[in-house]
This record gives structure tokens, C-alpha cells and sequence, in this order.
């Protein structure tokens, strides 16, 4: 006698867990916990002058030049709606490797505090939620159980790249900073 065994069926747009698996950079904004894929980040630096670019979205603080290459930098806390604190001695800009379109750019990312790199089990993940079509939640892979604490794991892909975002995040970062 064979044993069947049922699967839920995955709904649409979601991710297998087993494929979310593994290593995170953790940062704080505010109270709130993050998670970004390591292969994604490129390197963690501290806070450097930022040159504004005028016209460019409020969530976008402008551009910096890290070692000769011109860098846009995203205020990650106001482009998720969170309230922005001052920079203290902690506060970082975490530089990430963003696809967009058919190239991949560096986008540096203001963040409250770069908290570890975790490694993060299939059994600590947990789909991303369902708030209804009022809240659009696409940009999370995923959350993360670690100890009482939940993260909430970002694709920063899609991040950067929301089309038609309440924020005015523009289609593409380059476009902003194009002089």
C-alpha cells in the first residue's frame, strides 16, 4: 500500500522556503528587524557625505562617491513609511549589488544599525503574510524566526524597483541620479 502524501498548494507568486534558506545580513531601522541575502551585499561602510540630487524622491538622499564610483543612496527606514532617526555612531550604509531591468548597479542603503549575519534555517522561515490588495507586500521573501524575535527578509531587488509605488520610488534608481 502506497502513502500519498498531500502538499499545499504554493499560491501564486510565492517563493519555496527551502530556496529563501540561508545567509542574511541583519540591520535594525528603528525597532524593527531586517534580513537582506549576504550574496547581495558587497560591503557595509560608515556614513560618508551624501551630495543631493534635486528632483530625486525623498527616500532617496542622493549619490556618494565611493572610491571614484558614484553610488545612489536609498533611506531604507522612509522608503518603507517608517520614521527616520538621527544618524548616530551606529548608522551605516550597507552597499548592495540591486538587479535592474538586465544590468546590476550598487545601491548603498542607509540603515539604523548592521546587526549579524545569520544563517537562517528552512525551519525558522515563514512566508511572507497577506495583509489584502490595500498593502503591497512584494518585496518581502520572506520572515525569520530567531529566538522571540522575527525578521523581516527583503528582496532588495524589488525594493528599489517598485513601479508605481506610494513612495514615487521612480522604475529605475539610475534615472534619478542621471545628471
Amino acid at each position: 500500500m502506497s502513502e500519498s502524501t498531500s502538499t499545499k498548494p504554493t499560491p501564486p507568486g510565492a517563493r519555496s522556503l527551502a530556496g529563501l534558506a540561508g545567509k542574511y545580513l541583519t540591520f535594525k531601522l528603528g525597532r524593527q528587524q531586517f534580513g537582506v541575502q549576504i550574496l547581495k551585499v558587497r560591503e557595509i561602510i560608515g556614513l560618508m557625505e551624501v551630495t543631493p540630487v534635486p528632483g530625486a524622491p525623498e527616500n532617496i538622499l542622493g549619490v556618494l562617491n565611493l572610491r571614484g564610483k558614484i553610488i545612489p543612496v536609498l533611506d531604507l527606514a522612509r522608503r518603507f513609511g517608517l520614521e527616520s532617526r538621527a544618524d548616530d555612531s551606529r548608522s551605516c550604509i550597507v552597499v548592495t549589488e540591486v538587479r535592474q531591468e538586465d544590468r546590476t548597479i550598487d545601491m548603498g542603503l542607509l540603515v539604523d544599525a548592521v546587526s549579524e549575519v545569520l544563517t537562517i534555517p528552512e525551519a525558522d522561515l515563514e512566508p511572507r503574510p497577506t495583509f489584502g490588495d490595500e498593502v503591497d507586500a512584494s518585496f518581502i521573501l520572506g520572515l525569520a524566526k530567531s529566538g522571540s524575535d522575527v525578521k523581516v527578509l527583503v528582496d532588495i531587488d524589488r525594493v528599489v524597483q517598485s513601479p508605481g509605488s506610494s513612495t514615487g520610488m521612480p522604475t529605475s534608481v539610475e534615472a534619478t541620479v542621471a545628471v
